[in-house]
């Protein structure tokens, strides 16, 4: 499956953006998705993932109560709606999936990704 993430920009502190990572080349059905990011000088760190069906969601403590993944399988997209934005969200934005049906937060947040997309930037300036 090939991933295209896009949204990204430069927004004020307190504002919002709506990342999409639109799949293509498989069935986007059967795939958990997930989105990381990547700060300047920091290692990449999980953000946001979801089950292959939706029902099942997890988030990193830092954006817990201010961001929410969701999908469209009909649409093959994932989104990221990132409300209240502070500077230390400013990082590169990855999604990911992995062809997998688990739902459990071990499989979501921890297991290795296979695909990736190119990245989108977020900055977000205070």
């Amino acid at each position: 499956v090939q991933l295209q993430a896009s949204g990204g920009g430069l927004v004020q502190a307190g504002g919002f953006l709506r990342l999409s990572c639109a799949a293509s080349g498989r069935t986007f059905n059967g795939y958990a998705m997930g989105w990381f990011r990547q700060a300047p000088g920091k290692e990449r760190e999980f953000v946001a993932g979801i089950n292959w069906n939706g029902g099942s969601a997890y988030y990193a403590d830092s954006v817990k109560g201010r961001f929410t993944i969701s999908r469209d399988n009909a649409k093959n997209t994932v989104y990221l709606q990132m409300n209240s934005l502070k500077p230390e969200d400013t990082a590169v934005y990855y999604c990911a999936a992995k062809q997998d049906y688990c739902s459990g937060y071990g499989c979501i947040v921890y297991d290795e990704y296979d695909h990736w997309g190119q990245g989108t930037l977020v900055t977000v300036s205070s």
